[in-house]
């Protein structure tokens, strides 16, 4: 099972909208959903969409990042109790880490019932945690976002999922041609996992905004002949000034249509397709709308793999 795990940016609830009733529905993707806008309405629109097509999802409810950085009564009150109040297929994820404290994480455990996921991103006393979660039956998944062999052993019960990001964030003009992503999603079982994820081509690293775009990189997950994990970047001519956006775009889309083409390792996938007709038409859709077609080409690759187990 993938866990691909999203903070509830724009282009990254409308990469769940769009895909719900095609790629998602029916398919092997458990999707982790941080909200971090203020505004819910996307949210809301974003869970609809999943609640049509019966697909499961984590929503965490304590969010680290963003405008709802922490604000669990307002997830709780707007959309646990309202959007989702007559749908079941989805967990409740909780975020412990090194500012988590046990009389807190218990409180939370107390006054839940829904299905939980707890998601451990460096909470220090393992022992502790795993002793006080025992008592509670509806925490179906612990998903971890650090690779803590030790750590991990203190949880018995539950299904456990390993979070890497693959995404080796850099200045758009200084990612190399290629390099490895992951081999997660061959050796997880080996590992005593019941599910893998990542952070897609975003990386874990959470802005805002980015900067001026003195160069366009797109990006473009593959499957090699061993079927590990490798991420092509695709980079503009142009490097040195913040002008012109669209044309630094058309420079870096003909590398990767050009490429795809001629290499057979590459699935041409639906968003492939529609990179390929941005090429065909000359046209520039903005570059939140570039991201979210290369995390839908990355979800499309996935799912296939899985599917061919």
């Amino acid at each position: 099972m993938y866990y691909p795990y999203l903070r509830g940016k724009q282009n990254e609830l409308l990469l769940l909208k769009e895909n719900a009733s095609s790629l998602l529905k029916n398919s092997d993707v458990i999707p982790i959903i941080e909200p971090v806008k203020k505004n819910l309405s996307a949210l809301n629109r974003t869970l609809e969409s999943l609640k049509e097509n019966d697909i499961p999802f984590i929503l965490v409810i304590n969010p680290k990042h963003g405008d709802l950085k922490e604000a669990t009564s307002t997830l709780y009150d707007e959309i646990i109790n309202k959007t989702l109040n007559d749908y079941s297929n989805f967990f409740i994820g909780y975020i412990v880490d090194t500012n988590s404290n046990i009389d807190d994480i218990k409180e939370f455990l107390d006054n839940c019932q829904q299905s939980i996921a707890l998601i451990h991103n460096g909470y220090t006393n393992a022992k502790e945690l795993g002793s006080l979660v025992k008592e509670y039956e509806n925490i179906k998944k612990h998903i971890f976002l650090d690779d803590q062999i030790l750590y991990r052993r203190q949880f018995k019960k539950g299904e456990k999922i390993l979070i890497r990001d693959g995404f080796k964030k850099t200045k758009n003009s200084e990612y190399p041609p290629e390099e490895l992503f992951s081999e997660l999603h061959l050796v997880y079982d080996e590992m005593g996992l019941d599910g893998f994820g990542d952070f897609l081509i975003v990386g874990d690293e959470y802005s805002e905004t980015g900067g001026p775009a003195y160069a366009i990189a797109i990006h473009l997950t593959y499957f090699n002949d061993d079927e590990v994990l490798y991420i092509k970047h695709f980079i503009s001519d142009r490097v040195k000034t913040p002008t012109d956006p669209a044309g630094k775009f058309a420079e870096a889309l003909r590398k990767l249509v050009e490429e795809v083409e001629n290499n057979d390792l590459i699935y041409k996938s639906e968003a492939y397709k529609q990179y390929k007709k941005f090429n065909e038409d000359g046209h520039f859709p903005g570059l939140g709308y570039v991201k979210k077609l290369s995390m839908q080409h990355h979800v499309e690759i996935i799912v296939k793999f899985l599917k061919e187990q």
